[in-house]
């Protein structure tokens, strides 16, 4: 008996050793299925995620396991049809399941706000302020090596306009407008976003970061974009007709080229942004919608 009762408490610790492990690489294969992390912010989001997966996946295989565990080892014997014992009243096997999900809930409740304040994406009242945490290294910052700035002061300021259907981007350093965002890797930047007519939304995927733009306000949002390259920028609010046209170009360079694209972009004459919905529109037989804006004259069309 006492041997019995040994193998049976090793073949759980086993088990559940086996789930924990199983659950935790599950968790972090999760980094992979998604984008890039091209902003420091990325890194407090996707760890929220593979947390979620891991806690998904250790709930997914214990309870399947259990099921197969019961299905093989505790099935009826061939031919015996007689029900099985009655159990009823079991108090503390109904307190044990009704405490772990409220205990989860509240730990995921709480995990989250955490991360949803560290972030700080807020109403549409309020002015926004990411509070990047320091010494935050991203898994696939290019290079890995290379120094973030995390001072509190933003390093450059950019004016985000959104309008049906098209972002414009100025510079007040240079006074250059464009329809491209180029930002200088590692290094604080601070966007205030204005939407002249109706409800937009910032989302670069490759950031993390969705913030809702709102008419007669204007909101700073704050981030540090590290890893180099294209991304793209999309309207997360539906904002009419050709609101699946509003898209835009992001380019995170190293802060020399930052600095050459804005002194060669600030030598340019401004000359109208080309604008799909613009073309869109003037194709469309016998569509009543809103016209979209004209197009917003640019000196660095992209």
């Amino acid at each position: 008996m006492k041997i019995q009762k040994l193998l049976k408490i090793l073949t759980f610790a086993t088990s559940a050793i086996a789930l924990t492990t199983t659950s935790l690489w599950i968790g972090k294969q999760a980094y992979s299925w998604l984008p890039p992390q091209a902003a420091a912010e990325s890194r407090l989001v996707d760890d929220l995620i593979s947390f979620l997966v891991t806690l998904g996946a250790f709930i997914f295989l214990g309870v399947t396991g259990t099921l197969m565990y019961s299905v093989i080892f505790h099935r009826a014997k061939k031919g015996e049809i007689a029900d099985g014992p009655p159990i009823e009243g079991n108090i503390t096997l109904e307190v044990v399941w009704t405490a772990i999900p409220i205990m989860l809930v509240l730990w995921i409740a709480g995990y989250s706000y955490q991360i949803y304040e560290q972030m700080g994406i807020q109403g549409p009242n309020e002015h926004v302020h990411f509070r990047m945490p320091m010494g935050m290294e991203s898994a696939y910052a290019a290079p890995k090596d290379a120094p973030v700035d995390t001072t509190t002061e933003p390093i450059e300021k950019i004016d985000v306009l959104a309008k049906q259907w098209a972002w414009v981007f100025h510079y007040p350093e240079k006074n250059v407008t464009s329809s491209e965002l180029h930002l200088p890797a590692n290094k604080r930047v601070r966007l205030a976003l204005q939407s002249e007519d109706v409800l937009h939304g910032l989302y670069v995927p490759a950031f993390r970061l969705k913030q809702d733009i709102v008419p007669n306000q204007t909101i700073d949002f704050e981030f540090t974009p590290i890893r180099l390259g294209k991304y793209q920028l999309t309207d997360s609010q539906y904002s009419g007709t050709y609101f699946a046209t509003m898209q835009a170009d992001v380019v995170v360079e190293s802060p020399e080229d930052y600095q050459q694209w804005l002194t060669k972009a600030a030598t340019r004459k401004p000359s109208p942004a080309k604008n799909q919905a613009v073309s869109e529109y003037a194709q469309a037989d016998g569509w009543t919608t809103v016209a979209p804006a004209a197009p917003p004259l640019v000196n660095y069309p992209g």
